[in-house]
C-alpha cells in the first residue's frame, strides 16, 4: 500500500472510532478524553504526516497558519484538520460552540484556558503545551487561546466543521468586549 493510501486508511479508521465514541458515550469530558487518546494514536504515525505534506503559508505572507481538511462527514460533522504554522501566531480567548480536540504531531502549541470573569472579560485558569503524544479537549462553551512560537503541525478535530460555526465568540481584550468570529473560509482541501 502506498503512503497516501495508508494515510487515508488510518484517518478513516480514526474518524470511525471517534464517531463510535461519541455515539456510544455522548459528549462530555470523559468521552473527549477518549477521542483525544484516539487522535494521539493517529498523530503517532509521523511517517504518514510529514510536515512537508502540509506546508504552512510562505514567509512574508499575512497568514502564519493554515488548515488542511483531512476528513469531514457529508453532514459536516466529525471534521479533522491538519494545522500547519510557521510560528509567530496566536489567537484571542475564544470558544468553539462544538466539542474540539487538538493533538500534537510536530512542534509545540501553548494553550491557555480561561473562565469568564465577573466583569465580563476572561480570567486565565491554566495552561498546557500540545506536542507529540499530548493534546487538549474542549466542551462547546470552554474558552482557550493558542500561542505558537515555532513551526508545527498538529490535528484539530471538531464535532462540527469550522465553516459551520457561525456563533464562535472571542474576547477583544483591548476593547474589553466579546465579538463573533466569522466562520472559517480559508481551509485547504486535503481529502483524497
Amino acid at each position: 500500500m502506498d503512503r497516501a493510501a495508508e494515510r487515508r486508511k488510518e484517518i478513516e479508521a480514526a474518524v470511525a472510532d471517534i464517531r463510535e465514541i461519541e455515539r456510544r458515550d455522548g459528549v462530555h469530558p470523559e468521552s473527549l478524553a477518549k477521542i483525544k487518546a484516539r487522535l494521539i494514536k493517529l498523530a503517532a504515525r509521523i511517517d504518514l504526516f510529514d510536515p512537508k505534506d502540509y506546508p504552512p503559508p510562505e514567509s512574508g505572507q499575512k497568514l502564519r497558519s493554515c488548515l488542511y481538511r483531512l476528513s469531514e462527514d457529508a453532514d459536516h460533522r466529525f471534521a479533522l484538520y491538519a494545522n500547519a504554522s510557521l510560528g509567530g501566531y496566536g489567537t484571542p480567548a475564544h470558544n468553539h460552540t462544538t466539542w474540539a480536540v487538538i493533538v500534537g504531531v510536530t512542534g509545540e502549541e501553548q494553550n491557555r484556558f480561561y473562565d469568564r470573569s465577573s466583569d465580563g472579560g476572561v480570567r486565565e485558569k491554566g495552561r498546557a503545551v500540545v506536542r507529540q503524544g499530548s493534546g487538549v479537549a474542549f466542551m462547546p462553551e470552554d474558552l482557550h487561546s493558542i500561542h505558537i512560537d515555532a513551526p508545527l503541525l498538529n490535528f484539530h478535530m471538531y464535532g462540527l466543521a469550522l465553516e459551520q460555526l457561525h456563533r464562535r465568540e472571542f474576547y477583544k481584550e483591548k476593547e474589553g468586549r466579546w465579538e463573533v468570529f466569522p466562520a472559517h473560509s480559508d481551509i485547504r482541501e486535503a481529502r483524497a
